[in-house]
């Protein structure tokens, strides 16, 4: 089993050179095809919510250096389209300047995958054939709390790669749908840039931190749960890193952490508020009958969100991702 390593890098402007080493550390240079996930779980840009647009210019022109194709991949959201967020994040303007490709995941053609094992009523998933044909995948994550699952790093981000953008209706089976998009994904170079990380309701409506922090790896479990001990989180409260975990028979001292240690840059992050909506809708997600009810339609969701408005007093945008 190849060595699970994980680089804490102190990173203030120098993003270029950090990412520079991450792809000759793990031998992704010269692959001639390379998908790239970034995270855009908002339609716009906001630093530590969405991919800086600035940051993923400058990896696909250091991929593109060596590779003849370099895409940059998202699927629809549940209220948006991706088209619109590629233009107003920024990203695909900095993709296309850098050399790259953006690709709507949603409009692909999808490959069948089935579950091995499955002893819960999902037994299948369909991926876009681009994220299963490439020859190497990098998945650029953020550092976020999350209300529903507490944690989101480079795992959850892969859920962006289901090109259905009804795949709220997979939250009932979240650990096991996670486990599988790592198992069949399997990025090669996993970035999270927490330089602007999120604190307490993210991973949309989270408070921004200054951690300065990039991480870099070449597992994502192994990354994640590197990034959820800096957060001051263990990974026995987060349901699917715990699940996962176990399925992988994953322990701490299976990871080598390169760089700045832990111990020096751990902050104890602010957990989500879990006030009567949030565990409404984490009671709802249980269940895939009730979560295909209360989200079958966007009008449904508005009026779930004025609801959530007149008990908080606040605006809200209902987390779908």
């Amino acid at each position: 089993m190849p060595c699970k390593t994980v680089r804490i890098t102190e990173a203030k402007k120098d993003t270029a050179g950090i990412l520079k080493r991450a792809i000759i550390e793990s031998e992704i240079h010269g692959r001639q095809k390379v998908f790239i996930k970034p995270n855009m779980s908002h339609p716009d840009f906001v630093p530590g919510v969405v991919t800086d647009p600035i940051m993923l210019g400058q990896l696909v022109g250091l991929l593109r250096d060596k590779a003849t194709e370099v895409l940059v991949g998202e699927s629809n959201g549940f209220n948006y389209p991706c088209s619109s967020a590629f233009k107003n994040t920024g990203i695909e303007t900095a993709v296309k300047a850098a050399g790259g490709t953006v690709i709507n995941l949603s409009e692909d053609k999808l490959v069948r995958v089935k579950f091995q094992n499955s002893n819960h009523a999902l037994k299948e998933l369909f991926l876009p054939k681009t994220v299963v044909d490439t020859d190497a995948i990098v998945d650029l994550a953020l550092m976020k709390t999350h209300e529903f699952t507490k944690f989101s790093g480079a795992i959850k981000n892969l859920f962006g790669c289901l090109p259905d953008n009804r795949r709220i209706f997979l939250h009932p089976y979240l650990k096991e749908v996670f486990h599988t998009l790592y198992r069949i994904i399997n990025p090669e170079l996993v970035v999270m840039d927490a330089r602007v990380a999120l604190e307490g309701n993210g991973p949309t409506k989270g408070d921004p931190v200054n951690m300065n922090l990039m991480l870099t790896g070449n597992d994502a479990l192994a990354v994640d749960v590197v990034a959820s001990k800096i957060m001051g989180l263990n990974t026995n409260e987060i349901g699917y890193l715990d699940y996962m975990a176990k399925k992988e028979e994953f322990v701490d001292g299976d990871i080598v952490v390169q760089g700045v240690q832990v111990i020096e840059v751990m902050r104890r992050f602010k957990r989500p508020r879990i006030d009567l909506p949030v565990k409404a809708q984490m009671e709802i997600y249980k269940h895939e009958y009730l979560t295909k009810v209360f989200f079958c339609s966007l009008p449904v969701v508005k009026l779930f969100q004025k609801l959530t408005v007149a008990y908080r007093g606040e605006p809200v945008e209902a987390q779908l991702a």
